[in-house]
């Protein structure tokens, strides 16, 4: 009787119904089965392809196209209007340049109704920030509603877009990349968007770029940017944060945290500091922040990521 239960039961297993459901299928589609001229003819009948839409002429935007992405642009968020004078954004970005500028402008994009200059960052001294806010109004991005109190003329939603428009110019100037902007990546599952792509060498590079200092940083937020790294499979990715303060009481760990999350081998990864805040996390995978030039920095661990591609001797 026991013999005879087991056999019950292996008889009545799911993986014996699932063998005999595929084996009903297999003979069903050779009954079923057409011959190559039917192929043929069928595949003959069918509708011409859509047309693909040409690439971009943008490099950094065709290279994400060879990698089977379909990026698209968002909409623009900057403080200043499309098509500024040319004479202007070079001086904006002069000026964003200076953390303590970049520090008044965040905080003067936080306030869209208007505000008073010495009160829209406590890291600036009322006489910067009088004379920040006197540049902005020359620049024609801020007016003056009262006395003391301005309001951006453009006001944009966060600082991120040109904190992102800034280091796409520098990279631009200072190292000859070809840069594209706020790219929405369309992979299922894959939110965000791409902030910053640039490409020279026949190399892509990928780079977060955040403008909110480390407290408001979420695990989310880092594990999405993984994410898009294993989505555009970059040669060099970067993340990159606004900030003077040290990335490894906070974000170093968050990094480590959600690269141990994502690999298949249980030993926790380690983060290698290069030089100040400069931090390799893996294999041309680089954590920087702005202390002293954020460029500079920016352009250092590229630098890092580019050598590192060389073959080891």
């Amino acid at each position: 009787m026991q013999s005879r239960g087991m056999e019950c039961q292996q008889i009545l297993s799911p993986s014996r119904i699932r063998t005999r459901a595929y084996d009903e299928r297999m003979r069903s589609s050779v009954r079923t089965a057409q011959t190559a001229k039917q192929m043929e003819a069928k595949a003959a009948r069918a509708r011409p392809p859509g047309k693909v839409n040409a690439s971009s002429e943008l490099e950094a935007v065709a290279a994400l196209v060879r990698r089977g992405l379909r990026p698209t642009p968002s909409k623009p968020d900057l403080p200043f209007p499309k098509g500024w004078d040319a004479a202007a954004a070079e001086h904006l970005a002069l000026l964003l340049g200076h953390y303590a500028f970049r520090l008044f402008l965040r905080g003067a994009i936080l306030h869209p109704e208007g505000f008073r200059a010495a009160e829209v960052t406590q890291y600036v001294s009322p006489a910067t920030a009088k004379r920040f806010a006197s540049t902005l109004q020359e620049l024609g991005l801020l007016r003056e509603l009262s006395s003391g109190f301005f309001r951006l003329v453009h006001p944009a939603k966060s600082f991120g877009g040109v904190l992102e428009w800034y280091v796409a110019r520098e990279l631009r100037r200072r190292l000859g990349f070809e840069v594209a902007t706020g790219l929405k990546c369309r992979v299922p599952g894959v939110g965000g968007d791409l902030d910053v792509v640039a490409v020279a060498d026949g190399k892509l590079v990928y780079l977060e770029v955040k403008s909110s200092p480390p407290k408001h940083l979420t695990q989310s937020e880092v594990e999405a940017f993984f994410e898009r790294v294993e989505a555009v499979r970059p040669d060099v990715a970067l993340f990159v944060l606004d900030t003077a303060l040290r990335l490894e009481d906070k974000v170093i760990p968050m990094l480590l945290q959600a690269l141990h999350n994502r690999r298949a081998d249980p030993s926790a990864p380690s983060a290698r500091r290069i030089v100040r805040e400069l931090w390799s996390l893996a294999p041309h995978l680089y954590a920087v922040n702005a202390k002293t030039d954020l460029v500079a920095n920016i352009a250092l661990a590229i630098a890092e990521g580019f050598r590192a591609l060389a073959p080891r001797l």
